[in-house]
């Protein structure tokens, strides 16, 4: 079998749900690779700038008449192939979307799902969480009661309205109040994960997770920029909460410092950015050594959560698993997406990554022209208290 075209699919979120529900315009890049044989792979490359589907052109030619099954042989000559680009947030999406659609390639040649050639079933189910986002304390708590009644029990949230380091005294009231709201209306038994986008400095964390303990919040991911790991770890030593980051790290080199001074709890590679599917198993088996836990990172398209469940099966450390579905999953997948069940996933058994992509529906909903001064958050904000479904990480 031999490669015979490696394409990004750049598209838009479908603006409308099937339901009605308004979305978030957000754009993706999804990855075709075709065979000879006529097997199709996908993977996702969805990164933020489109610049990306460039890149996964320009070095998926290189790919041409090659043997889709070499598939750690392909990644680190793609990883090489361009000296200074090597280990950019451009360069390793486009390496882990086509990664992944060779996995995919892999797991429907062998007629089995990804997880049974990387290491086989450890699991019956994959633990997920909701969001419980909102303007207000009372739109987070009307957010978070919307979730927990289709079955999940745990919710994750940003309180931080700041856009600054340095919070107001105001500011940090009102993160503070939004997280008790949440707690005394979902009860002791739902976890409660708090995320920050690295919005604070080191003081200001400690503040807030001293403010939040008695709140048992799950994990508090990326309370400062995760650039600097001794300001991390000063957070780490002076708070009574389990800390997390990982999002904007990418590969096994970028994960060495923060594990082996023991930072954090849990670790968050997202699998389309950290170098795809064998990268992130490689990335979880590090953090095994050091007793820490793995969250994937993932506010993106069906295919990313689908690659990312696929490795949760195996994973002896995996923890829980972010994302999993929008309103418009549906529309762009080929049949229905897997839905998650009283906060849980079933294990995937379909044959390679176990889900296939709709390139027509794709091609018709091409990327939006995004106000770059708007902004992903913004927009995701824009929908905060409102009944329509929010989806973003």
């Amino acid at each position: 079998m031999k490669i015979t075209n490696v394409k990004a699919i750049p598209t838009g979120s479908p603006e409308v749900g099937a339901n009605g529900s308004r979305q978030i315009k957000r754009n993706f890049v999804y990855v075709k690779v075709e065979t000879d044989e006529g097997l199709v792979g996908w993977g996702e490359s969805t990164c933020g700038p489109l610049t990306v589907a460039s890149m996964v052109d320009e070095i998926g030619a290189t790919l041409i008449g090659k043997d889709p099954f070499r598939i750690e042989q392909h990644w680190q000559e793609l990883y090489h192939l361009y000296h200074n680009v090597r280990g950019g947030v451009i360069q390793l999406a486009a390496i882990s979307g086509i990664e992944i659609a060779l996995w995919d390639i892999k797991g429907k040649a062998f007629n089995c799902p990804v997880w049974e050639l990387i290491g086989g079933q450890m699991r019956e189910k994959i633990w997920t969480y909701g969001r419980f986002d909102g303007a207000t304390p009372e739109d987070c708590v009307e957010h978070a009661l919307r979730e927990t009644a289709t079955g999940l029990t745990a919710l994750k949230g940003d309180p931080f309205a700041h856009t600054g380091l340095f919070p107001s005294a105001e500011s940090e009231a009102d993160s503070i109040a939004k997280v008790y709201a949440v707690r005394e209306a979902v009860g002791p038994d739902v976890e409660l994960l708090i995320e920050c986008h690295g919005r604070l400095n080191p003081s200001s964390a400690i503040r807030f997770a001293d403010a939040v303990a008695e709140m048992r919040p799950y994990v508090f991911e990326e309370p400062v920029p995760p650039q600097n790991v001794e300001a991390m770890a000063k957070v780490a030593d002076s708070v009574n909460i389990p800390l997390s980051t990982g999002e904007r790290l990418y590969t096994k080199w970028d994960f060495v410092e923060l594990l082996q001074k023991q930072v954090v709890a849990l670790i968050q590679p997202d699998i389309c950015h950290a170098g795809g599917i064998s990268e992130l198993k490689k990335i979880a088996a590090m953090a095994e050594a050091y007793y820490v836990g793995v969250q994937p990172h993932n506010p993106y398209g069906p295919v990313n959560t689908m690659a990312a469940i696929q490795v949760d099966v195996g994973m002896p450390n995996f923890m829980i698993q972010e994302g999993g579905h929008a309103p418009w999953f549906d529309e762009v997948v080929v049949g229905e997406f897997p839905k998650q069940k009283n906060g849980y996933f079933n294990v995937p058994t379909a044959p390679g990554i176990g889900v296939e992509m709709d390139e027509s529906v794709l091609i018709d909903n091409p990327p939006y022209d995004l106000d770059p001064t708007e902004g992903y958050m913004k927009g995701s904000r824009e929908l905060f208290g409102s009944k329509q479904e929010t989806y973003w990480g």
